[in-house]
């Protein structure tokens, strides 16, 4: 008897201490902080973004402006995000991919020459390549996790699209800086193998 009061006892001091831990830490969702609803104000909710303003592209000729959780709180949960996307003449987005979202894009002004691959479906199909050339106001959507990318055909002006991605943090990998340009590098035998390349070509992509 005395043995099962003893075991009872230890349960509830267990659980106490529990919840005073649980209680005292703030709750995460998504990994991030959980304001409390009385706390909460239109500030949570808004960011002065300024997305109408043009950006300075980079040295692949774009520049990706994504509006997610980390700048709006309140958008944890909500499965939502938006980037203003610009394209000098000839640049690009280069091959992507969104590991959490799908995106839909709508072209704000100039011309995109857009497409996706396909995941390695059973031939004739297996990374089947879907292309298309969009103008002002058309809109293309890129499924989620899929390779992707964007180019602005013109040489002479710049392109401007909206994007909305389906997660509050929808993630991205460009496809040619995380295979040449990792830290520690991927050993030049292997994707000299994965590409049928000779490695002094893979050693001049690393190092560029």
């Amino acid at each position: 008897m005395a043995s099962s009061c003893s075991f009872l006892l230890l349960a509830a001091l267990l659980a106490l201490v529990s919840w005073q831990a649980t209680s005292s830490d703030p709750m995460r969702v998504n990994g991030f902080v959980c304001k409390n609803p009385m706390d909460v104000n239109a500030d949570d909710f808004f960011k002065a973004a300024a997305l109408d303003k043009p950006r300075v592209t980079n040295k692949v000729g774009s520049n990706v402006t994504l509006i997610n959780v980390m700048q709006i709180a309140g958008l944890n949960t909500l499965g939502i995000s938006i980037a203003r996307i610009d394209y000098a003449p000839l640049g690009q987005n280069p091959p992507h991919t969104h590991p959490r979202a799908t995106e839909i894009l709508t072209v704000l002004e100039g011309t995109l020459y857009v497409g996706f691959v396909t995941s390695n479906l059973p031939a004739p199909n297996r990374n089947k390549f879907l292309s298309k050339v969009l103008n002002k106001g058309d809109v293309f959507v890129f499924p989620v996790g899929l390779i992707h990318f964007q180019f602005n055909p013109n040489p002479h002006q710049p392109a401007i699209a909206i994007a909305a991605l389906s997660s509050q943090n929808p993630g991205a990998i460009t496809i040619a800086n995380a295979v040449f340009g990792s830290d520690p590098a991927i050993s030049d035998d292997v994707l000299a193998k994965a590409f049928q390349v000779e490695k002094n070509t893979i050693d001049w992509l690393q190092h560029m």
